[in-house]
């Protein structure tokens, strides 16, 4: 295509996500279960104040497109948070890739689970080949500079949190006993931290969203129980009231009419 003066947009001249190719058939496998529930959660819990729930966008395992130079480019990370984004695409259609050429809004933070076959690349412990396209590593860090970058073993029952300091990531959290680990990141007003506790009647440590108080941010299914308690709460409160004031109204010699 021939350079116009003024240059034409984007989103006139490169590829959208409706001309790229949202799966990948050479791709090793099909995520396990961990993979499928630990990003649920992860999205579930996901709710920074500081953003309206229109312009948050969570995925797990989509395409990320990073480099316009080189269109077919993508990682998929297991699971990344953008903020300040419509939520449906151009706020009308639901996404097949995360392209930031079309977006122009880059991940705020990504989620890396470790496994055995992917563990190097995801710590930035692989070498490139040039003719290849770079590792997750040096995507998030030197192309896209996504501000955090977090990583959870559950074989191993590490999570480390990676923050962009300057031009390279500098790991602000690493602990092998996991009881307490936490990291609060304030731009997002959200913790990311370490739980123990059943998710769709799973017990172990999973990796939750926390709040300024400390407290885990709560699942749909968990803020309709606590709806309840506080409405069974409230349905006692006023029937104790009642009942006192009945018991006042008859130390008055009066009878109430309970009809």
């Amino acid at each position: 295509m021939y350079q116009t003066d003024p240059p034409l947009p984007a989103k006139e001249t490169l590829p959208t996500m409706y001309d790229l190719p949202s799966e990948d058939p050479e791709e090793p496998g099909l995520p396990d279960q961990f993979h499928l529930l630990q990003p649920q959660l992860l999205t579930e819990t996901f709710r920074p104040p500081v953003y309206p729930i229109e312009e948050i966008f969570t995925a797990r395992d989509l395409n990320l497109y990073y480099d316009s130079r080189h269109p077919l480019w993508h990682k998929r990370p297991d699971w990344f948070a953008v903020v300040g984004v419509p939520y449906l695409y151009e706020n009308g259609d639901l996404r097949l890739s995360y392209v930031v050429w079309q977006e122009a809004i880059n991940p705020y933070i990504v989620v890396e689970l470790l496994s055995p076959g992917t563990e190097k690349e995801d710590l930035g412990q692989t070498l490139r080949d040039v003719e290849k396209p770079p590792s997750k590593w040096e995507v998030y860090e030197k192309i896209l500079r996504i501000p955090y970058y977090a990583i959870f073993d559950r074989y191993k029952s590490e999570f480390r949190m990676f923050q962009l300091t300057g031009d390279r990531y500098v790991e602000t959290l690493q602990e092998t006993t996991l009881s307490n680990s936490r990291f609060w990141i304030p731009g997002l007003e959200l913790g990311l931290g370490v739980w123990e506790g059943k998710y769709q009647n799973v017990q172990r440590l999973w990796l939750r969203w926390y709040d300024r108080n400390g407290n885990w941010m709560l699942i749909p299914a968990e803020e309709e129980r606590q709806k309840a308690e506080q409405e069974r709460q409230k349905a006692e409160q006023e029937r104790q009231r009642t009942e006192r004031l009945i018991a006042q109204l008859r130390s008055l010699g009066v009878e109430p009419d309970l009809d």
